[in-house]
């Protein structure tokens, strides 16, 4: 869920778990897509489920981007991809 309402939780939205990967990515630069979906696990309660749509939030914004090779996700901040 992307707009809260009064039921939900605001620690338990797409966007706080988008804003932890976030603060998490710009202090790292890379890391591996699991070790993420792990932290988002433990940070939040329900994480594991609200992980995709965050990380997809975040792509579509244009802040992130994913490493195939790899199995990790980059942080490219604004502007920097295209």
């Amino acid at each position: 869920m992307l707009r809260p309402t009064k039921h939900s939780h605001p620690d338990r939205t797409v966007i706080n778990v988008a804003l932890l990967l976030l603060i998490r990515l710009k202090d790292r630069r890379v890391d591996e897509y699991a070790a993420l979906r792990k932290f988002a696990k433990k940070a939040v309660i329900g994480g594991d489920v609200l992980f995709l749509p965050a990380l997809n939030f975040l792509y579509l914004m244009g802040l992130i981007d994913y490493r195939p090779k790899t199995d990790a996700v980059e942080y490219v901040g604004p502007n920097e991809t295209v």
